[in-house]
């Protein structure tokens, strides 16, 4: 790995990674900010490091790339937790590995929380079937349903000590803080009470208790959505109707998890504006919410292996050859090439720089880009190993 230079200034707080992962009072991780940062690769380097020092760790993955869940021994989308082969467990520790099953979760929230004839009037409902494959928010949601049962089944047979999660690849990095809390406003918003009303009065009581003003917007909204799919949108909510204050109580009790002091964020950004932005906006967020931030990762630093040559002085170097017409193309490729990758180095650590001086209390950790792609366990230790610094 080629030596990497640090954008933060000398006394710049650094997350200590292995001491976070040796805190046994930190029962869950959550990894979280935007798409394609590589929440997923640290999150698994993460519970490898944490496995392999002692603890007793299941990592909750939303949708890893291919090589990744291989090297972690997922082949297929699995909703039940699975032991990793290949870990070295002689320190006492054990690593367990999921893929988030959206679908599958919201069955098992139906299932577990309404009778047999209720579930199955649900589950066989042609609007929740769509509903809980790519409803927006559903997926946040269904992570966070799934935190509050692998943590229930922590404290319940001791099965683990550390939960690690992977927050879902989301648009907006604060949308699985915000999945709960869109998901309640629209199980009592106005139009999921609308098409309620028939369930709820039934035949000509309907027309006693509302009026002409809502008996006419069902009828608009049947035109809208077609008989038949209004039909299951009725039947689907009005089967829903008792599971609503479940679905609050239980967003509202793991919303509280992530706020007590067992529980540490580490926001994970890659080394551009955008990125970074997001970071901010997601820090500023956990503040706002008193939520423990452990601190940010920025992943796929640029590196170099020659950092004393500057760019100007290797794109001098390879245009006086050039010029010159050297026969030795080969080195002044490569002059260019270092100047390039200078050039990025030296535009990012100013990016990571500025993120470091906005965010002074702000403990960061940085890892640099890899030449290839992580796709097996020595891949994942050594993230894990530049993590920790």
């Amino acid at each position: 790995m080629a030596a990497r230079t640090s954008p933060k200034t000398p006394d710049h707080p650094h997350l200590d990674v292995d001491a976070l992962l040796a805190d046994r009072g930190v029962g869950i991780i959550v990894c979280c900010g935007a798409g394609g940062v590589g929440k997923t690769t640290t999150a698994a380097a993460l519970g490898i490091r944490a496995a392999e020092s002692g603890r007793k760790v299941v990592v909750l993955t939303i949708d890893p790339a291919r090589r990744l869940a291989q090297a972690l021994g997922l082949t297929e989308l699995d909703n039940t937790p699975r032991p990793v082969a290949g870990v070295d467990l002689s320190s006492g520790g054990s690593l367990d590995a999921m893929m988030l099953d959206m679908k599958r979760t919201f069955d098992e929230v139906v299932e577990a929380h309404s009778t047999p004839d209720k579930a199955a009037q649900i589950l066989e409902n042609p609007f929740y079937q769509a509903v809980s494959s790519s409803f927006a928010g559903t997926q946040e949601y269904m992570a966070m349903e799934k935190l509050g049962q692998l943590r229930a089944q922590a404290e319940r047979d001791g099965t683990w000590d550390l939960i690690i999660v992977d927050t879902p690849p989301s648009r907006s990095a604060l949308d699985f803080l915000d999945a709960p809390k869109r998901l309640g406003s629209f199980l009592d918003g106005r139009f999921v009470r609308l098409l309620m009303a028939p369930a709820k009065a039934g035949g000509r009581a309907y027309l006693k208790v509302f009026s002409v003003g809502v008996d006419l917007a069902q009828r608009t909204i049947s035109r809208v959505l077609g008989g038949q799919l209004l039909m299951d949108v009725q039947t689907f909510v009005a089967a829903l109707d008792t599971m609503f204050g479940g679905f609050r109580e239980r967003a509202d009790v793991t919303y509280a998890l992530l706020k007590e002091h067992t529980t540490a964020f580490v926001v994970v950004a890659s080394p551009d504006r955008d990125a970074l932005r997001e970071a901010a906006f997601f820090v500023a967020r956990l503040g706002e919410e008193s939520m423990p931030l452990a601190g940010v990762v920025v992943n796929r630093l640029q590196s170099l292996g020659a950092a004393a040559l500057s760019a100007s002085r290797a794109e001098d170097g390879a245009d006086q050859l050039f010029e010159d017409g050297a026969e030795d193309t080969l080195t002044a490729g490569l002059l260019q090439l270092h100047a390039d990758l200078a050039s990025t180095s030296a535009r990012q650590n100013a990016i990571v720089g500025r993120f470091a001086a906005s965010h002074p209390d702000v403990k960061l950790s940085t890892v640099a880009a890899s030449a290839t792609d992580v796709h097996d366990l020595d891949g994942l230790r050594e993230v894990g190993r530049l993590l920790a610094g």
